[in-house]
């Protein structure tokens, strides 16, 4: 899950820093915020879905095939850019453009495409299908939970974050092993961790508005929003895939 600086460190609350709220044009505010969160993740989503269709088309006779069948460092490099793209987002936000962040969001979305375009190759049609859409329905319901509700899921969150570090442990133990067990434990728990994240990811989005509301950090937070509830959804897809999904082998 990406992270970036909270703001509420430096920045009042909108209360605070107008004086008094005017509580419809609030509310307003909110959800245009929001939408633009939702609209960036999903957009991010479906730009990747695009790309790893095009990359797997043809099966074995694919681009994806060829690339990923023969190794070497393009593998890598499609695998590795991704995640040195989130880590340079996250720790480098503070001194970028809005626009440079869009330009690495959506280079983000790209590169995530080529590398999800193994998954097309390696599952039947169908239960990759039958994955993404109970993700997007178990997102949705997820995250609404995550903007509607009235309790604090911060400790909620923090237990969940060290879920992540205990996955990924868990996963490089299993590269070794490669026990069917332990993997069928990693999937159960990275969709449940995941699950888990895309509420208290809502929440926490949510609850930032009012600290960037009115002032030049909006664009920057929606951004780095979206980037956080993508990769909540991917991650739980795939997990979920895992779980669930039939090998063409």
């Amino acid at each position: 899950m990406a992270n970036w600086s909270d703001p509420q460190s430096t920045a009042a609350p909108y209360a605070t820093a107008a004086g008094t709220r005017d509580s419809a044009a609030y509310d307003a505010g909110l959800r245009s915020y929001m939408l633009s969160v939702y609209n960036y993740m999903a957009s991010g989503v479906l730009l990747s879905g695009i790309v790893a269709l095009l990359f797997a088309w043809g099966g074995e006779q694919s681009v994806a095939y060829s690339v990923f069948a023969n190794g070497g460092p393009l593998v890598w490099l499609i695998v590795l850019s991704p995640l040195a793209i989130v880590f340079a987002m996250s720790f480098g936000q503070n001194k970028m453009s809005t626009g440079t962040l869009q330009i690495l969001f959506w280079s983000f979305a790209v590169l995530m495409g080529l590398s999800l375009s193994t998954l097309l190759l390696r599952y039947t049609g169908t239960s990759v299908a039958q994955a993404f859409f109970a993700t997007a329905a178990g997102f949705v319901a997820l995250s609404l939970y995550g903007y509607t509700t009235k309790r604090d899921l911060t400790a909620f969150g923090s237990f969940l974050i060290i879920g992540v570090v205990g996955l990924l442990v868990a996963m490089i133990i299993n590269i070794f092993t490669q026990s069917t067990t332990l993997s069928l434990i990693i999937s159960i728990g990275g969709v449940l961790i995941f699950a888990g994240l895309t509420a208290y990811d809502t929440q926490r989005i949510k609850s930032m508005y009012q600290y960037v509301a009115g002032t030049d950090m909006v664009g920057k937070v929606v951004i780095m929003s979206a980037l956080s509830l993508y990769l909540d959804f991917i991650n739980m897809f795939q997990f979920l895939l895992a779980l669930m999904g039939t090998s063409r082998d």
